[in-house]
């Protein structure tokens, strides 16, 4: 994503924003450089602590606690907690010793203090002796990305600096899988499962995918009606048919959970209840206005709960409702190479898109199970630009392009994976835009509106180029990310020393 300021402002109505938008901007560029004044004076008060222990046996104990009194002391000046001045020490000094470019670039405006921690996020993981690499790789992609994008781009990269391959950290990574309760007030607690990402991915995307279908069917049921009719129970059902297909033809690997399951709407206390009055009995219906959230839970504790929910409002008949053939959704890029030569997954590893990357031997069972239809991605050899992508379902090959080469909503930093995006005209169908790839892109529901209800504007060029333009006349490029490079390019092998010279001094 790059800005390009429009020397000409729109119509008057937007010059008090692009003004409001200039003043956002520079007093941005002030707040880096305080913040990152006080990183370096929070690193400085690190180093202190630790000058400290010179002379003293050196151990993580000792180093801990000098740590943490230089941090009591900070806290007390500043009224906070200690704890948390002690993790911004630790950071700051990360940012300090590892990443000298990073801090710069912060300085300077270039980029935010999110994309500076993300950086030392990502870069955590890493020996200290790749820190370098990586700060340098990591400003020269952050220009124009949103730390989202970066932290998904950052590391793939990251990958290639490790001296360990993705799947023997995993396999350490997977060991540490568990699920525990923190307990809350108002007697809620919060139930965390640690669960590959894959995983987690599906699990959540399930859910979702559960809860919008209710969503959807009580809109247009009219739950307020105790005996709909039977048209409205075809389209119901219909409705609901396709609310649930959505999630099975997507032509990228299924992650399936296995059961049915449904919102138990006891739960929330959402459904009809009966009273009885001095005239007779009166029935009543509670409208259900559970979020979408809040619907993820429910459904999530009546599938651990009971893994076969009765209460189904999507059902017609008595058989299954439409909730149980819901299936979770992923989006993967597996390069062919990684597939036959796992050794070489740091080289180009596979992705999880939104996510990051994955494992060789995850993204090759997925690979081996999933009964749908891959999508075979042609790029350039060099630069890695999506050139063209077939299968054997003919009908849905431009959504399958799409998909590859958007992987994500277009929408200057936004990385909802293109499976869950809607496919966008640039040039509105209804004014002569062609349905054809150069003239559509993935756009997330929220975005997509915004693009026809807001004062923005886009344009797309060769490539999958998308020019926003925004209501004060900036322009943002938001490009396609490239796939990684078929052809690398090694410096030459040393020339053999020659016998006749002598050997030097050293």
């Amino acid at each position: 994503m790059h800005d390009e300021t429009s020397p000409s402002t729109p119509d008057g109505a937007a010059r008090p924003l692009s003004a409001v938008l200039e003043e956002v901007v520079r007093t941005g560029i002030a707040l880096a450089a305080a913040e990152v004044a006080r990183t370096r004076a929070l690193a400085e008060a690190g180093h202190l602590a630790l000058e400290v222990m010179a002379g003293q046996r050196p151990t993580s104990r000792a180093a801990e606690l000098a740590l943490r009194e230089v941090a009591s002391e900070l806290a007390a000046a500043e009224n906070s907690s200690d704890r948390s001045m002690q993790r911004q020490i630790t950071r700051a000094m990360t940012l300090v010793d590892d990443y000298p470019v990073t801090l710069a670039a912060w300085e300077s405006g270039q980029i935010s203090r999110t994309h500076a921690h993300v950086i030392a996020d990502i870069g955590s993981d890493l020996p200290l002796d790749k820190r370098g690499d990586l700060d340098r790789l990591a400003i020269d992609h952050a220009q124009g990305l949103s730390p989202g994008r970066l932290r998904s781009r950052l590391a793939v990269l990251a990958e290639r600096l490790h001296p360990t391959t993705l799947t023997e950290r995993h396999q350490r990574g997977r060991d540490t899988r568990c699920v525990r309760v923190i307990p809350g007030v108002d007697g809620m607690s919060d139930l965390i499962a640690t669960l590959p990402t894959v995983l987690a991915v599906g699990i959540y995307d399930r859910l979702t995918q559960q809860a919008r279908t209710l969503i959807d069917h009580r809109t247009g049921a009219g739950l307020t009606d105790n005996a709909p009719d039977t048209a409205r129970a075809h389209a119901d059902t219909a409705r609901s048919s396709a609310a649930g297909s959505r999630g099975g033809a997507t032509g990228h690997p299924a992650v399936s959970a296995g059961v049915s399951t449904v919102a138990d709407s006891t739960v929330s206390g959402a459904g009809p209840s009966t009273t009885q009055g001095a005239t007779g009995t009166t029935t009543t219906t509670t409208t259900d206005e559970r979020t979408t959230a809040q619907l993820r839970a429910d459904i999530l504790a009546d599938l651990l709960l009971t893994a076969a929910p009765d209460a189904d409002p999507t059902r017609t008949d008595g058989g299954p409702g439409t909730l149980g053939t819901i299936r979770a959704r992923v989006q993967i890029v597996v390069p062919a190479l990684t597939v036959l030569n796992p050794g070489t997954e740091n080289l180009d590893p596979a992705e999880l898109v939104g996510h990051g990357p994955l494992d060789a031997h995850t993204a090759r069972t997925l690979t081996e199970a999933t009964t749908l239809a891959w999508d075979r991605v042609i790029t350039h050899p060099v630069t890695g630009a999506v050139l063209h992508t077939d299968t054997y379902h003919r009908t849905t090959a431009i959504d399958r392009h799409l998909r590859a080469r958007d992987r994500h909503c277009r929408w200057p930093g936004c990385t909802t994976p293109a499976i869950r995006c809607e496919i966008d005209h640039t040039h509105d169908h209804a004014l002569g835009g062609p349905t054809d790839i150069t003239n559509l892109a993935a756009l997330c529901q929220r975005h997509h509106t915004q693009k026809h209800h807001t004062r923005w504007a886009v344009r797309q060029h060769p490539g999958g180029v998308l020019a926003w333009t925004s209501p004060t006349g900036r322009t943002y490029t938001d490009e396609p990310l490239p796939y990684s490079p078929a052809i690398r390019f090694l410096p030459d092998d040393p020339p053999p020393p020659d016998p006749h010279q002598p050997a030097p001094p050293f």
